[in-house]
């Protein structure tokens, strides 16, 4: 089983999209697919249940089938930091419970366990814990989530820094471009090349990406294999 962690440089820089396409991709490739959202602050209470948009998005586009609470099995309903929430809630959040929630997917044996963060790399988790002991822990191989957006490059650079620093690997990183009209984007681009090495992909704005390109997207992780 491959096992793949999706962090992002900042807040909504499109990591669920990001993920989603991955996914598909994944399918396309003609593998087994399942999402992993362990942690989501924003959720509607719909038929007795906690519901997170981007775990309701994963727990579609899994091939296995498998039930909203393992995908997402810690949900809270403001959409404030996750530790924050918890505490709201009178709950904790620990390592452990993210740990348990991920070994219960991957007892189903996909070919592919993708895993999205939440927030940016060091999301606090309450406690002095933070989200990164969780793909350190499991051993999963990180992609990084770029927003292209003005700031992107110290984003980038000091998250690429973290993760590495952290012990985990960096399998890649994937440029999300947020607006049409980005300054000097392509310049952006070559910056961040030269610094962390080719893209695996970068996804334009609001363009739906044609089947060969969505299967193309996972090609160099495979490679890896």
């Amino acid at each position: 089983m491959q096992s793949w962690f999706i962090t992002g440089t900042d807040t909504d820089v499109g990591k669920t999209y990001v993920g989603s396409l991955l996914m598909r991709s994944v399918v396309l490739r003609g593998k087994s697919v399942i999402g992993y959202k362990p942690v989501s602050a924003g959720c509607e209470w719909i038929n007795g249940e906690w519901v997170n948009d981007d775990a309701q998005q994963y727990q579609k586009l899994s091939s296995i089938g498998v039930c909203l609470k393992e995908v997402n099995p810690i949900a809270f309903e403001p959409p404030i930091a996750p530790h924050i929430a918890a505490k709201k809630a009178g709950q904790t959040i620990t390592v452990e419970q993210l740990m348990q929630g991920y070994h219960a997917l991957a007892r189903y044996k996909p070919d592919v366990l993708i895993t999205e963060g939440a927030g940016g790399w060091q999301l606090p988790l309450g406690n002095q814990c933070f989200m990164p002991a969780l793909p350190v822990n499991c051993n999963m191989q990180v992609i990084m989530v770029v927003g292209l957006r003005l700031g992107c490059l110290n984003h980038a650079l000091l998250t690429a820094q973290a993760i590495k620093a952290s012990g985990a690997t960096l399998a890649g990183w994937i440029g999300n471009t947020l607006s049409p009209d980005m300054p000097y984007k392509n310049e952006n681009i070559t910056t961040l090349t030269d610094i962390l090495g080719s893209p695996l992909a970068i996804v334009p704005f609001a363009t739906p990406l044609s089947d060969e390109a969505l299967s193309s997207l996972t090609q160099s992780l495979f490679a890896k294999e």
